[in-house]
């Protein structure tokens, strides 16, 4: 059961007149075209989403919700929106990820950040929370090398170059 089902409203109300950022403004998100093209083709997650399975708007309405729960340091109550996704696409991965490493998981959430990365290797975001979890871990060697995959999609003056260069350069 959803712990803030109001949340859930008033976040979707945020993201549909566009006050909240969405993930698909920044370089490396989710194309546009077929609904469907974020999702590898024949996957289970594809298959569904081609035969009208799913419903992306209350996905959507979720991951707003999670991001922003996340984001303000509620990482349990972020968990329990994003999972209840139907589709988990590398945003969702990405803040699972992002939740689950803030609460002290590393590895797990380095798992999530592996497959957020698999559905889409140009999420920028994805990859400086990897980043963030090998510093985390002691390995600044694995986050230098997201940080030379960050530059490569998307140059060095992207909001994520900058936060995980200055994670590094504060860490090591």
């Amino acid at each position: 059961m959803l712990k803030r089902p109001g949340l859930l409203l008033t976040l979707s109300a945020f993201a549909a007149i566009g006050l909240a950022a969405p993930a698909a403004a920044q370089k490396g998100a989710p194309s546009g075209g077929n609904k469907c093209d974020k999702f590898k083709k024949g996957s289970d997650a594809w298959k569904k989403c081609a035969n009208g399975l799913m419903d992306d708007s209350s996905d959507q309405s979720l991951f707003y919700a999670g991001y922003w729960l996340a984001k303000t340091g509620q990482y349990a109550e972020a968990l329990d929106y994003l999972n209840k996704a139907q589709i988990k696409d590398e945003r969702i991965l990405t803040y699972i990820g992002f939740a689950t490493r803030k609460l002290g998981d590393h590895d797990t959430a380095m798992g999530f950040y592996a497959r957020a990365l698999t559905l889409n290797p140009n999420y920028t975001v994805a990859r400086a929370y990897l980043g963030e979890a090998h510093l985390a871990r002691g390995d600044a060697a694995k986050a230098r090398h997201e940080l030379a995959e960050i530059a490569r999609r998307c140059g060095t003056t992207c909001v994520e170059y900058k936060e995980l260069e200055a994670e590094i350069a504060k860490r090591t």
